[in-house]
């Protein structure tokens, strides 16, 4: 059986400036790994959350390559854990698109998975409106990932409400959800989605959110939290640049699904 480990959720309230997110992100990587964290995890958008959707494709970067990518490739290696790396913009065939990408590099700076957004995020009502698809390429592959301490099934932001997606990769032992909930959708639904993504798929999720007043007038819900795979929150936090830290117990994983077998009670 694998060990237990610390896992953070870095929560962020990420501007229009790349360098700055960057050094934030950074800085709070190394607070996690300071704490003892062994696998972080950063919200979507973390890099920029721009004043308009052409400066997420003004910034993106070929994969592979590029200052954004060296820099995370640097905070996963400098404090030697798995880095998550929220999401970035990757370039893509369609002009004026990008892919939302969710990273992964091993505690030797080195990239190990990619997952693109399969789910574009689209909503209109009480004075907003969002069309990802109006920027974003959607990916096509679901993407399951060995980090040695655990295996991860990756997920980003509006992912969460396609519980398919991760039942096509169960089992796994943690779910990762790099997001930037807006206030409106998260109040009604981002706690009792994620309990339900744990509780059903048996496993622990690390959410990682945007969480406040962006300088570009939008506001994210937070409460970037840490499930145990009985649905329990291990710890959150509500707003504001923070880490959330819980432990990750395989035993508790062994319990949860000896105990109660519904993923080998699956007839569908």
């Amino acid at each position: 059986m694998k060990q237990k480990f610390i896992a953070a959720a870095v929560q962020m309230v990420s501007g229009t400036d790349v360098a700055a997110n960057l050094a934030t992100a950074a800085r709070l990587v190394a607070e996690a790994a300071a704490a003892g964290a062994r696998f972080v995890v950063l919200p979507e958008y973390f890099c920029l959350m721009g004043r308009q959707d052409g400066d997420k494709v003004a910034i993106s970067e070929e994969a592979g390559q590029g200052p954004m990518q060296a820099a995370l490739a640097t905070m996963a290696r400098d404090n030697k854990l798995w880095l998550a790396a929220g999401t970035i913009p990757l370039r893509c065939p369609e002009p004026g698109k990008v892919f939302n990408s969710t990273l992964v590099f091993d505690p030797a700076g080195q990239q190990v998975a990619r997952y693109d957004k399969i789910h574009l995020f689209g909503y209109t009502g009480n004075g907003e409106r969002y069309c990802e698809s109006d920027s974003i390429q959607a990916g096509s592959s679901p993407v399951k990932v060995d980090i040695g301490l655990a295996e991860v099934a990756c997920g980003i932001c509006y992912d969460l409400r396609f519980p398919e997606l991760f039942r096509q990769l169960a089992p796994f032992d943690v779910m990762i959800l790099p997001a930037a909930f807006t206030a409106t959708t998260g109040e009604a639904h981002w706690e009792v989605l994620l309990r339900a993504r744990a509780i059903e798929n048996q496993c622990y999720v690390i959410a990682s959110g945007q969480g406040g007043t962006h300088e570009n007038g939008r506001k994210t819900h937070g409460q970037s939290m840490i499930i145990d795979p009985w649905g329990r929150i291990l710890a959150q936090q509500a707003l504001g640049e923070g880490v959330v830290l819980a432990e990750i117990d395989p035993a508790l994983l062994h319990s949860v699904r000896s105990g109660l077998p519904a993923l080998a009670h699956r007839v569908l």
